[in-house]
């Protein structure tokens, strides 16, 4: 017969338990790329870093998330020494390191952001534009069909920033006459730096790239992928995926809508 007092320690164990489950944190890398995520003061924020916070904590998970230089982001990742990276486009060499979430966690246009005052002839083809200096940030791509562009070296005139802000600050300042950015985070760092009436984005966009979470093969986390994809694939058919971005927006207006 089981006594009082043994149902007592199995009901605390159970408590003990549950609470190391939910104690338990992932550390997540990134890259600084406002309005998705950026470090802020003391702490990182973002919208996909709302999203994808809301998203774990319906796992029993905390997230330590890190903001780094991207290709030491992706280093920990192929390492293991993280236990997932975001937002990383899809491409075959990480294929080899990372275990993609199969939900998209962001779609992400990626276009031409040029002076206003260059007056360049685009067609839709970067090929167009291989006389154009063009910045670009360090170890980011930008997906395939400007990946493919960029490493056949039809583009002469590259030049490389460590991050988007610097990126825009070298184009209002006339050291390149355009740049491939992310819509959103172009718009984004236009108007912080007030430079959205000097600047005009080139039609047609490149592309809309999608953009994931990556877990790390090192770290054997393919059922907590799985998992993950469940639970934003149900925020998104329930709406909350969108009301986290609506809600950013809101909070962040003047919002970068286009």
């Amino acid at each position: 017969m089981v006594s009082l007092r043994s149902v007592a320690v199995l009901v605390w164990l159970g408590f003990v338990l549950c609470g190391v489950a939910k104690a338990e944190t992932l550390k997540l890398v990134t890259l600084s790329y406002p309005p998705y995520e950026f470090q802020d003061g003391d702490r990182v924020d973002g919208i996909v870093v709302r999203i994808l916070r809301r998203a774990f904590e319906k796992l029993d998970y905390q997230i330590e998330i890190e903001v780094l230089p991207w290709k030491r982001a992706l280093l920990m990742a192929r390492q293991g020494t993280a236990d997932a990276v975001f937002t990383v486009y899809r491409t075959e060499e990480r294929l080899k390191y990372l275990d993609y979430s199969r939900t998209v966690v962001m779609p992400q246009v990626v276009s031409v952001w040029a002076l206003k005052d260059a007056e360049l002839e685009f067609d839709g083809d970067l090929e167009s534009l291989k006389n154009v200096s063009i910045g670009l940030v360090d170890g980011v791509s930008y997906g395939a069909v400007a990946d493919a562009v960029i490493a056949s070296g039809t583009l002469r005139h590259l030049d490389y920033a460590p991050s988007s802000s610097q990126n825009i600050k070298k184009l209002l300042a006339g050291r390149t006459e355009a740049v491939i950015m992310n819509r959103y985070g172009a718009l984004y760092h236009l108007t912080l730096q007030k430079g959205l009436d000097q600047v005009i984005e080139l039609r047609p966009e490149i592309s809309s790239v999608p953009s994931y979470i990556g877990f790390s093969k090192a770290r054997n986390l393919t059922a907590l992928r799985d998992r993950f994809d469940d639970t934003l694939q149900a925020m998104i058919a329930a709406g909350e995926y969108q009301r986290i971005i609506d809600g950013y927006y809101d909070e962040k207006a003047p919002s970068p809508r286009y």
